[in-house]
């Protein structure tokens, strides 16, 4: 039997295989191209920290180092850069989970009339970003101080409240458009609370809550005033540090090397939640 003939830059009904003269859509060259346009735009500002991270020596009107080298590593290890870090992630962390998890409820009960004088609570919930940021942690650090709170503590209770605004606003908008339908089908089904929470509940607002998630972690992990008035120096952090060196005379290679150091967190997340998503849509 003689096949029927192929048609150029078509493909036959149940041939794997792509013809060669297929052409690639417009729109897909677009997003490759914009893709690598807004790669060029976050990463070039970071090839200059990244000279400078390991330059021994640039002087004026040199534009690349003469000269290369670990010294900037070792005065990072040396001032404690490896400590400050660890601090930084664990605060960002913890920030995260507690603010991450009080925006779910608080969320959750506004858009579902749980909550009383839910326009009252409303307000309190954003009113930390329209307080000035200073004065907040001025008037907070007086309440902490006369507490006798832990200076890790008071830290986490200042950056939650900092925190909570963004986790509620990006979980409001999820449970605005989530469909209680789902919940309610797998009860009628038999599955108990716990059941519906982790194996529905949880699954389909998933996204949400790894972006607020984010946004809580930047506020932990890119702080500077909260910890520097509320911790008073006890709880040393990652930009804490940074400051500190950027302030003398001589430190560049090591104040561009914490600083490169500083967006490798939040850029690794930006990939997971990348990752994640291009994965929920195929």
């Amino acid at each position: 039997m003689i096949a029927p003939p192929r048609r150029a830059g078509r493909r036959l009904p149940g041939d794997p295989g792509r013809p060669l003269t297929a052409s690639v859509p417009a729109g897909a060259v677009g997003r490759v191209l914009f893709s690598t346009l807004l790669v060029a735009w976050f990463a070039l500002p970071l090839l200059p920290l990244a000279m400078w991270a390991f330059a021994d020596r640039w002087s004026y009107p040199a534009i690349a180092p003469t000269s290369f080298g670990l010294e900037g590593v070792r005065t990072a290890l040396a001032s404690g850069g490896l400590s400050a870090f660890g601090s930084s992630l664990t605060l960002g962390l913890v920030v995260a989970v507690i603010a991450t998890a009080i925006g779910a409820l608080a969320a959750r009960a506004l858009v579902a009339g749980w909550a009383p004088f839910p326009k009252t609570l409303t307000v309190l919930l954003f009113a930390p970003i329209a307080i000035p940021p200073f004065a907040l942690v001025m008037g907070t650090n007086v309440l902490l101080l006369r507490a006798h709170a832990p200076a890790f503590l008071g830290v986490v209770l200042v950056l939650v409240a900092v925190a909570v605004p963004y986790t509620t606003f990006v979980l409001r908008t999820a449970y605005a458009a989530h469909d209680i339908g789902f919940e309610e089908a797998a009860r009628a089904l038999g599955a108990s609370r716990r059941q519906v929470l982790l194996r529905v509940h949880l699954p389909l607002i998933a996204p949400a809550l790894a972006r607020a998630a984010f946004l809580a972690f930047l506020v932990g992990w890119s702080d500077y005033v909260v910890t520097l008035i509320v911790g008073g120096g006890q709880f040393v952090t990652l930009p804490m540090i940074t400051a500190s060196l950027a302030s003398g005379i001589g430190n560049d290679s090591v104040v561009a090397l914490l600083s490169l150091i500083a967006t490798i967190p939040p850029l690794i997340l930006v990939v997971l939640l990348a990752r994640t998503g291009r994965r929920r849509t195929t």
